[in-house]
């Protein structure tokens, strides 16, 4: 099981990506005492670090300096301030990434999973998500169920991860019709509908019934 170190002070922003991080298994601690980072770096050791740069006491490219000191760990900068000077001051700090708030929790667990993947181990296994039975596998894109494995295509596959990420709460039209075409041009709502109904199909051909439920007007759940 990967450590993820938070060090963030809205609690709010903290909270939300340690409920999330965890659902995909990582361990996951949110730094208290901004006075000693170090001490909670040192006594968690964490696998992989996000910070801000805007913290009590000492921001965060002093702290990035200080655990890039005593550890390889690949570090994140998540921050509002993402102009130039901001990124260019943290890769000089020893960050590994940059991530600019507001950002998308699908977005910052990519890159998590693929800086940890890139640090640690080639080989390991891609993480999976489960929900009643149903098992996502995020390497090749597939559905098993029953000890069937269910082929999906890109679009079946990003509908069903933005789901099992928010097993239940209710996953707006609006954000998946974002996730699955991420253009400015006009996508008519009946295009998703299209791609939900034969989702819907595959699945309880799989014996998968009523796993994704309609909330109308808002979007689509499982729970």
């Amino acid at each position: 099981m990967y450590k993820l170190l938070i060090i963030e002070d809205d609690n709010g922003i903290s909270e939300a990506i340690k409920a999330h991080a965890e659902k995909w298994g990582f361990e996951v601690r949110c730094v208290c005492d901004f006075l000693n980072v170090m001490r909670e770096f040192e006594a968690f050791e964490p696998h992989l670090v996000l910070i801000d740069i805007g913290l009590p006491f000492f921001n965060g490219f002093y702290w990035c300096s200080q655990i890039r000191s005593v550890s390889k760990a690949p570090i994140i900068f998540i921050s509002s301030a993402a102009d130039n000077m901001n990124i260019v001051m943290a890769m000089n700090m020893g960050a590994d990434d940059f991530i600019a708030k507001p950002f998308d929790m699908s977005v910052l667990m990519a890159k998590i999973q693929a800086l940890l993947r890139r640090t640690y181990d080639f080989s390991a296994p891609a993480p999976v998500l489960e929900h009643k039975g149903a098992v996502l596998n995020t390497g090749d894109g597939t559905l098993a169920y029953n000890n069937e494995k269910i082929e999906l295509t890109k679009n079946e596959y990003r509908i069903l991860l933005a789901l099992f990420e928010n097993r239940g709460k209710v996953v707006s039209r609006e954000k998946l019709i974002k996730l699955l075409w991420e253009t400015d041009c006009f996508i008519e709502e009946n295009t998703l509908t299209v791609n939900v109904g034969r989702l819907r199909k595959k699945l309880e051909s799989a014996g998968l019934e009523d796993f994704i439920a309609t909330r109308f007007g808002m979007g689509y759940i499982i729970e």
